[in-house]
């Protein structure tokens, strides 16, 4: 997933054109929402992460706990889960103590003093190597099995963020990031307070985007914090599955939004702009009367659990040969759809 700087997540607050095309879009985005929409949606959020500690991790600034789960979640980047799963299964993912562990002995690598000076650690697990080669046979950083070496990075890099830049305490850190972006006068309010938090962490080593706003969605969405809950309701990732049910309705051509999958979708009139234009038009109450009534994440799950092939499977290449206009005719949305076929060089940033 492609990385969007701070003035573009800025610039997607654009305004979406209205008249026909956007009401057409509108209808469409309803529909995907009233079919696969989850009313349980905050709720299956609250009790996956409850039945992990989570919930009470937030409550009682637990930064070693908060860090275990987010690396797990970070394992799943870029991978089948069925393999990722399998393999935290066998080797076990790398915990907060682990690297306390390893940096008791003050290993004397330059890059582990401190995150800004961690830059550019070069290890690669398969090769053996790094850019420190004098330093890697008493590194700790590549003693944990991890599935690939960027994950022993993205770890490392991690640890070093929440203990140089957050003074140890990651919910002190969010409370503090989120209250110092609290602009009543700011008409993109949840936007950047969202922004204040993914900024600074998208400088992590190999996060993408998409799962640093879903794990930090997920994260605000459990806590009992009304500006906890309230930012995580408008962080939404868009993945090829979004991108890819905006192009093939026509959305994306209607709204004068074209772009091949990648940057562009965080571009003003992209992806994340028309989701959340069209999010401000759906009541979400009317799905779940605890709901926020503007609730672009859910509307961008419901997109993305109606495409998915592990929730409603429809709209999707298993589905559709993309060479073509889509001939889904057991879409519910088949008659009132443009059909748009795919090019494979839309899936190019």
């Amino acid at each position: 997933m492609a990385r969007a700087s701070t003035s573009a997540a800025k610039a997607a607050a654009a305004p979406v054109k209205a008249g026909r095309d956007r009401a057409y879009a509108l209808r469409m985005v309803h529909a995907v929402c009233c079919l696969a929409g989850s009313p349980s949606f905050i709720d299956d959020q609250c009790n996956d992460l409850r039945d992990a500690g989570i919930v009470d991790a937030i409550d009682q600034h637990n930064t070693a706990k908060l860090f275990d789960w987010l690396m797990w979640a970070f394992s799943f980047q870029g991978i089948a889960d069925e393999i990722a799963s399998d393999y935290l299964n066998r080797h076990g993912p790398l915990t907060w103590a682990a690297i306390v562990k390893g940096l008791d002995g003050k290993p004397c690598c330059p890059k582990l003093a401190s995150y800004w000076q961690f830059h550019d650690c070069g290890y690669r697990k398969t090769a053996g190597t790094c850019n420190q080669p004098d330093q890697l046979s008493a590194c700790p950083l590549p003693r944990h099995p991890l599935r690939n070496g960027r994950l022993n990075q993205t770890a490392y890099s991690l640890f070093l963020f929440i203990r140089d830049l957050a003074a140890g305490d990651l919910v002190a850190w969010i409370d503090r990031q989120l209250t110092g972006a609290d602009d009543s006068a700011d008409p993109d309010r949840m936007l950047s307070m969202g922004e204040a938090l993914v900024g600074p962490l998208r400088h992590v080593y190999g996060v993408s985007d998409k799962v640093l706003t879903m794990s930090l969605s997920g994260l605000l969405l459990a806590s009992a914090r009304p500006s906890w809950v309230a930012v995580g309701g408008h962080m939404i990732a868009i993945d090829t599955l979004v991108h890819n049910f905006l192009h093939r309705t026509g959305i994306l051509q209607r709204l004068g939004g074209s772009h091949k999958y990648g940057v562009g979708c965080y571009r003003p009139n992209g992806c994340a702009d028309i989701v959340r234009s069209i999010s401000a038009d759906i009541d979400a109450c009317q799905f779940n009367r605890s709901f926020p009534a503007v609730f672009p994440r859910f509307v961008q799950h419901a997109v993305w659990r109606y495409c998915a092939k592990n929730d409603f499977d429809i709209c999707n290449g298993n589905r559709i040969d993309d060479r073509r206009s889509c001939n889904n005719c057991y879409c519910q949305l088949y008659e009132r759809c443009d059909r748009k076929a795919l090019n494979i060089n839309d899936f190019s940033t």
